[in-house]
């Protein structure tokens, strides 16, 4: 197949790519390289996928109607891997209109490009974030997601609504991801482990939020990408169950789906930290700080619906993880 992967330069995104490659698709790479975090890492991913067959780079912002409509008309996209966005939750409250920018209006110019090519399947990277100020545990598609508490959760139940939108009115068939907490070699400066890990091997204090107890499903990158291909290969089709008086919030009459893509094995916030100064061989200099606005205690994602759907079943442990994370980032850095 001929994919499209948005993000081709992100960590997710890049990673992905990789494996498409790996198995014999073409992948077309949209990123626009835009400096939310160091550019040069983004270009170092780049860099390890210009170097093989059947990649081909696109440089253009979601938001760009006629390059987005341009790249869909002359692509020859079979479907689409769509995880560029503006991401992060503490962000959002500094910088909104770049949510609307890329989540929405590039989001919808992603779904226009996928109609009118006439693309197989859409998966998009929703998020655990959309859960919102739900407390029972461990979240399920089948919640309502109707009270968010970040405006990045807004827009991803947006992208939500908006793919069903699509589905529904001209057959679509789209698949929502909601990632949860996803880590790993080559992973994002702005995440936890990688501002902890070098927080602690250049003997810099690091901010630990709400006393460490914030608790979170951390899911390894390949776990995540075993998920994200599984669910590109089985299209999404209507659910021949589904009750309209009973509306089932994971599915629809459409070709939708949404689905919980973790590990379902959360632990909190501290045991990670110490997970971390045990792979850098190093104690953290903590500077304790309180809950943040936008953030949540806990996230717990229920797997189910993805393990019905495509066999997923996560295998990488934090305890196997991390350690694999902290010798990138050595490698990379040269530490």
């Amino acid at each position: 197949m001929r994919v499209l992967v948005t993000g081709a330069a992100g960590f997710i995104g890049s990673t992905v790519s990789h494996r498409l490659l790996d198995r014999g698709d073409e992948v077309v790479g949209l990123d626009n390289f835009n400096d939310y975090y160091d550019v040069s890492l983004k270009e170092a991913r780049a860099d390890r996928l210009r170097a093989r067959a059947g990649f081909r780079e696109v440089r253009a912002s979601l938001e760009d109607r006629d390059a987005m409509a341009s790249l869909f008309a002359t692509g020859g996209i079979d479907r689409v891997v769509h995880l560029a966005a503006q991401a992060g939750v503490r962000y959002s409250l500094e910088n909104p209109h770049a949510y609307i920018d890329a989540n929405l209006i590039g989001f919808m110019n992603i779904l226009e490009g996928c109609r009118h090519a006439e693309v197989e399947h859409l998966v998009y990277a929703s998020s655990s974030s959309v859960y919102g100020a739900n407390e029972a545990l461990p979240f399920r598609v089948e919640d309502s997601v109707d009270h968010p508490v970040s405006l990045y959760a807004a827009t991803k139940k947006a992208n939500e609504l908006m793919a069903h939108t699509y589905s529904h009115l001209f057959g679509l068939p789209t698949t929502g991801l909601r990632f949860f907490t996803v880590y790993g070699p080559w992973g994002r400066p702005d995440m936890a482990l990688f501002k902890f890990t070098r927080a602690i091997l250049t003997d810099q204090p690091l901010q630990l939020f709400n006393g460490g107890h914030h608790r979170r499903d951390f899911t390894f990158i390949s776990d995540i990408v075993d998920g994200v291909i599984g669910t590109l290969d089985q299209i999404a089709a209507p659910d021949p169950d589904f009750d309209p008086l009973a509306p089932n919030p994971g599915t629809a009459r459409a070709p939708w789906r949404v689905y919980n893509i973790g590990s379902n094995r959360p632990i909190d916030l501290i045991r990670y930290l110490e997970l971390i100064e045990q792979a850098c061989g190093r104690s953290a200099r903590v500077e304790s700080l309180p809950m943040q606005a936008g953030d949540v205690e806990a996230t717990h994602a229920d797997i189910s619906a993805l393990q019905r759907a495509i066999g997923y079943s996560p295998r990488v442990t934090v305890e196997e993880g991390i350690p694999q994370f902290v010798s990138w980032y050595r490698s990379y850095y040269q530490l």
